[in-house]
C-alpha cells in the first residue's frame, strides 16, 4: 500500500534515514524539520499518516500530534530518542497510535505503521458506530414523545405506535419524520 506519510524530525540524518526507509517500503514521504513546518504542510496536503519526533524546536511532536490528530484525523506515530517515563505518560494522553524509540529499524517501522493504521481504522469505526447509535437514540426519543402526545389524546401505547407506523407507511416516510410532524402540530 502506497501511503502519503508526513515525517517531522529536527535531526537531518534521522529525517533522511526515515524518508529513505519509507520510500523503500513504497510510500510517498514529505519531510519537515519541526512541528510548526509539519502543521503548515498538513494544511496544504493530504496525508495518511504522520511520524513525529517528540522533541523538536518551535512546536514539539506532542503538540503537533494533538493538532494533526484532532484537526486532520491523522494516525500518529511518535518517535523519540528518549524513553523517559514522563514523555511516555504525556504521549499516552494523546490520540496517538504508536511510539517508537530511536534508532528505528525498517521492520519495527513497518510493524508500527501497520498497527497505527489498524488502530486508527478501529477508532474511526467505533466513532461512526457511536454516532449512529446516538442518532438512533435521538430518533427513538422523538418517536416516544410523539406516542406520548397521542396517548394524552386517549390512545394506548400500542395504538399510538401503530398509528405512527400506519402514517409512515401511508406517507412513505420514516416513523421519526411522522413523529416530528406530530410533535410540531398544535
Amino acid at each position: 500500500m502506497n501511503l502519503r506519510i508526513l515525517i517531522a524530525d529536527d535531526e537531518p540524518i534521522i529525517r533522511m534515514g526515515l524518508k529513505s526507509m519509507l520510500q523503500e517500503m513504497g510510500h510517498s514521504v514529505t519531510a519537515a524539520s519541526n512541528g510548526r513546518e509539519a502543521l503548515r504542510m498538513a494544511r496544504n496536503r493530504l496525508f495518511d499518516l504522520a511520524i513525529l519526533d517528540v522533541k523538536m524546536p518551535f512546536t514539539d511532536g506532542l503538540q503537533a500530534a494533538k493538532v494533526l490528530s484532532g484537526e486532520h484525523g491523522l494516525p500518529i506515530i511518535l518517535l523519540t530518542a528518549y524513553s523517559e517515563q514522563d514523555l511516555i505518560e504525556r504521549a499516552s494522553e494523546l490520540p496517538i497510535q504508536g511510539y517508537l524509540v530511536k534508532p528505528v529499524q525498517t521492520g519495527q517501522l513497518a510493524a508500527a505503521i501497520a498497527v497505527a493504521l489498524k488502530r486508527s481504522a478501529d477508532v474511526q469505526h467505533m466513532a461512526a458506530q457511536t454516532a449512529a447509535l446516538g442518532q438512533a437514540l435521538e430518533e427513538r426519543k422523538v418517536i416516544e414523545r410523539a406516542k406520548g402526545k397521542l396517548m394524552a389524546g386517549g390512545m394506548s401505547e400500542a395504538q399510538a405506535h401503530r398509528a405512527i407506523q400506519r402514517r409512515a407507511r401511508e406517507r412513505r416516510e420514516s416513523m421519526v419524520q411522522v413523529a416530528r410532524r406530530l410533535l410540531n402540530e398544535g
